[in-house]
């Protein structure tokens, strides 16, 4: 026979499932909308602030993220390989998280790099335009 705590298992399941995210959609739907109606009590016009929030929710595009992302990979990848190497030559298994950890975070500082060394030529490149 099923015991009471059994039985609530499937319906505390659903409940954090569905529940919890759908209350934190509900919640920031209702800041949002408390944050506008807050901006129309101040004077502003519906007009004028959704023109407030179309500037504020656009975000510069980085151009090199790209890049960022496929050095980070690919680091990823790397750091797999050879963990999963050193793990079939016999050492510990925890050193291919170790492996993962180490050339993921290597990717990020060669990406650093090279964003570093393209942002410095771009510079000098738009000195150079602008003396002419």
């Amino acid at each position: 026979m099923i015991s009471v705590a059994e039985a609530f298992i499937p319906i505390i399941a659903i409940i954090f499932t569905f529940g919890i995210p759908g209350a934190i959609i509900f919640y920031w739907i209702y800041l949002k909308h408390k944050e506008r109606t807050k901006l129309m009590d101040m004077g502003l016009s519906p007009q004028e602030a959704r023109e407030y929030f179309r500037d504020l929710d656009k975000k510069p595009k980085n151009p090199l993220g790209s890049l960022k992302w496929g050095i980070l990979f690919s680091m990823v990848g790397i750091g797999l390989f050879i963990g999963i190497v050193l793990d079939e030559a016999g050492f510990q298994d925890s050193l291919t998280g170790v492996m993962v950890l180490l050339f993921g975070g290597l990717g990020f500082i060669i990406y650093y790099f090279v964003a570093n060394s393209k942002l410095k030529k771009d510079q000098q490149i738009t000195a150079q335009s602008s003396q002419q």
